[in-house]
């Protein structure tokens, strides 16, 4: 997990899965700043004694909501990318598919981590770590996918390809305009193999 291997986190008991389950959803739809400990132990059935016994803390539950994300997101892409095509552009493409397909399933308002940043800026938090590390994780995919299809341009690929996936990812929450994912990984795919044909004829 990078950066969130140093997190503290806490034994999950089926009450702690309860109050995680009703926090993801109300921090997700309504915000986390939005959401008090209050109303996520009335969605969850549990008092808001068992919460702070569970979790001692707000600021905890949002650290396993967002670590919970990440972690599902990333086993979710490691294995859409174990079963895409071998070439680096497919495999390139298939992130993006990846994205649209947990977007449609997860995340109608958003991704989780921009959005948390938008509350959580303040790199004390200890929920920060996870959003910064996600990011960061999705930067050295791309610059390691791109590697395959023009090593000497791998970084300035990278970063390319992880503004084209962010832009799209935050269009998508904002729904400004139909399926910006997919109009991403098109775009994506027109760079690529330009780039592609150009480093063969060298």
């Amino acid at each position: 997990m990078g950066t969130t291997e140093k997190l503290r986190r806490i034994t999950m008991t089926p009450a702690a899965l309860r109050i995680l389950e009703a926090a993801a959803r109300l921090f997700y739809e309504r915000g986390i700043h939005a959401v008090g400990v209050d109303l996520i132990a009335s969605e969850a059935g549990v008092t808001k004694k068992t919460l702070y016994d569970r979790f001692g803390s707000k600021e905890q539950i949002v650290v396993e909501y967002l670590a919970d994300r990440d972690e599902r997101w990333r086993a979710f892409l490691t294995q859409r990318l174990d079963a895409a095509q071998p070439e680096p552009l497919a495999r390139v493409l298939a992130v993006f598919d990846a994205s649209l397909a947990w977007s449609q399933k997860n995340s109608f308002k958003g991704c989780s981590m921009v959005n948390a940043h938008a509350e959580i800026s303040d790199a004390s938090h200890p929920a920060h770590p996870i959003i910064i590390g996600q990011k960061e994780w999705m930067l050295a995919l791309f610059i390691s996918l791109a590697r395959g299809i023009a090593s000497d341009q791998a970084d300035h690929l990278g970063r390319t390809l992880m503004l084209l996936h962010e832009g799209a990812l935050v269009a998508h929450g904002l729904n400004i305009f139909p399926d910006p994912i997919s109009h991403a990984r098109d775009q994506a795919q027109v760079l690529l193999t330009a780039t592609g044909n150009t480093t063969t004829r060298r």
